[in-house]
């Protein structure tokens, strides 16, 4: 199958309407029907004002980014940038076009 590989990167401590940013996006997909995401803790970091955040010490939690990833079609893309743009969540995004299957699929996989 073709689509793409979405990924977002949000603050781990972001919040939109009181829940976590990444766990927002991860209940959001599940909702629309997307087959699966994950999201990462990143080690270390920087973003546009060039400030690199460790994971190394207990004050700095909350200021390391959340990778939430998916890999989708192109449609449950749009849908999903869509709501994100929507509902006003700041959220940096990447779009990447993936080839994706799944090998020796049992009863219960199933297509878009």
């Amino acid at each position: 199958m073709q689509g793409c590989f979405l990924r977002f990167y949000v603050h781990e401590g972001a919040r939109h309407q009181r829940e976590l940013v990444w766990e927002w996006l991860l209940r959001q997909a599940s909702q629309m029907g997307i087959r699966g995401g994950s999201a990462f803790r990143a080690m270390a970091g920087f973003g546009r004002h060039h400030v690199v955040h460790e994971n190394h010490f207990f004050e700095l939690a909350g200021s390391i980014a959340v990778e939430v990833e998916f890999i989708v079609t192109d449609e449950e893309a749009e849908r999903l940038v869509q709501l994100v743009r929507e509902q006003n969540v700041r959220a940096f995004y990447a779009r990447i076009p993936a080839q994706f299957g799944v090998l020796n699929p049992d009863k219960e996989d199933s297509g878009p």
